[in-house]
């Protein structure tokens, strides 16, 4: 049976970032925890939350309840209707939220909440241009992806959006400046943001988007001053500040939203993946009372056809609910802690393991052949020839029972945010014998 299905799914449907010829997807049966089993009874543990969004765990039945509960109401309306689900979550939303973001535009997923805060940046400002750091990812749309910095996007590269630029990140491991301190590093990379601002004229940027905190291009930790004299840029020139907030909210950095960490109120904050769980697709675009109250007596001129649907409402409100009686923010934040011991010590047994980034649950391990010279077991966006490393390493991870993501030179580490120490020590003995394969690159 576990065949057939494979072949069905191999026959019928289209795989994400990849050639379709010649991959072995898991046949999933169930999910339950921090635990995924395939059809075989084989059990994995879930050490990347599929991608970074089921922050509760999986099979968690209260959703369910909830979501059965309002389909017995009503499933669909269209967006210019309001439904009891849609004002509990915006009203929870802004409660959780920093104090002067109130009021929330729902969409689908997390690339849509970026579209339509380029857009609401844009109208606002009557400005045109965005700016983005190298090293992001912001969604896999075409203005989306164009904001980001990730490589994925250079097949369709000559057809990206215009008007969007690109800074260097305070990457403190590998700075651009190689300045002595992870603090003089932000200095530097603000400088370098604000020089950009004056050159490109400070009239015609509209926007700084920036990850809460960098996710997928390697969990660059911002140093502790960075978002603040960010802040201060975008206050000097009149630009909308946006929080990227689609992987790094929601309790995965150990506050309910990463720029908590910084004291840094954004002007926007976009959000999906965590505001659910990923049981149901769900995003949102939250503005500030300012801009909000631009568009008292002004058109807002975006709109979706799915936007505020009520079953997605009702899972996030539920979804929230449990996050917080749960404790599971919390929870991220002490886990955080352990992970950060952990590693610590895979350090002390494995020469490979050069670098350790993380915030509550939203970790990366970067693995390099000699920590003087910080050389790459895989380099950047290395071409299949040049990631024997990180292919052994990959199946290793699968072979030994786990789902995470291994990617260029990085193993990342973001479980749901009810994991126990039993299940990170779980978790770590495999991650152990993955960077054995890596340590044989050492010299």
């Amino acid at each position: 049976m576990s065949d057939n299905i494979i072949q069905q799914n191999l026959d019928h449907t289209l795989f994400s970032w990849s050639k379709q010829a010649g991959i072995n997807p898991i046949s999933i049966e169930k999910a339950k925890g921090v635990y995924l089993y395939d059809r075989s009874g084989k059990k994995y543990i879930d050490f990347s939350s599929q991608l970074m969004n089921v922050n509760i765990g999986h099979g968690d039945q209260r959703i369910t309840t909830a979501v059965a509960r309002q389909m017995e109401e009503v499933s669909y309306v269209f967006p210019g209707m309001v439904t009891e689900a849609r004002g509990i979550l915006g009203a929870k939303l802004a409660e959780i939220a920093p104090p002067s973001l109130n009021k929330t535009f729902f969409t689908l997923g997390g690339a849509e909440a970026i579209e339509n805060a380029i857009k609401l940046a844009r109208m606002y400002t009557g400005r045109h241009k965005i700016i983005a750091q190298y090293r992001s990812y912001h969604g896999g749309s075409y203005g989306a992806i164009s904001a980001g910095g990730d490589p994925r996007k250079f097949p369709m590269d000559s057809q990206q959006m215009p008007n969007i630029l690109h800074v260097e990140n305070p990457y403190f491991y590998r700075c651009p400046w190689n300045t002595s301190s992870i603090e003089e590093c932000g200095e530097m990379a603000a400088r370098n943001l604000e020089q950009m601002v004056i050159y490109e004229n400070p009239d015609s940027i509209a926007g700084i988007l920036m990850e809460g905190e960098s996710g997928s291009s390697g969990c660059i930790k911002y140093p502790p001053n960075y978002w603040k004299l960010v802040r201060e840029i975008c206050d000097k020139y009149g630009i909308v500040l946006i929080a990227d907030e689609v992987m790094s909210g929601f309790g995965r950095t150990g506050k309910m939203f990463a720029v908590e960490h910084h004291g840094v109120e954004p002007d926007m904050i976009t959000m999906a993946k965590g505001i659910t769980s990923g049981y149901i697709p769900l995003g949102g675009l939250m503005v500030n009372d300012t801009i909000a109250k631009h568009y008292d007596n002004n058109m807002m001129a975006i709109g979706l056809t799915y936007s505020a649907h009520a079953v997605a409402c009702a899972a996030a409100v539920e979804n929230i609910r449990i996050l917080q009686e749960d404790k599971m923010v919390e929870n991220a934040a002490s886990m955080g802690k352990y992970v950060e011991a952990k590693v610590e010590e895979l350090k002390e047994k494995h020469p490979s393991i050069g670098d350790f980034r993380n915030t509550g649950l939203l970790g990366c391990i970067e693995y390099v052949k000699n920590r003087k010279t910080k050389e790459a077991t895989t380099p950047f966006n290395a071409k299949p020839a040049d990631s024997e490393a990180s292919n052994r390493m990959a199946a290793k991870v699968r072979e030994a029972g786990m789902f995470t993501f291994v990617r260029w030179n990085y193993i990342f580490v973001a479980p749901p945010l009810m994991v126990t120490e039993a299940q990170i020590d779980e978790g770590f003995e495999i991650i152990s014998q993955a960077s054995a394969i890596a340590d044989e690159y050492c010299y």
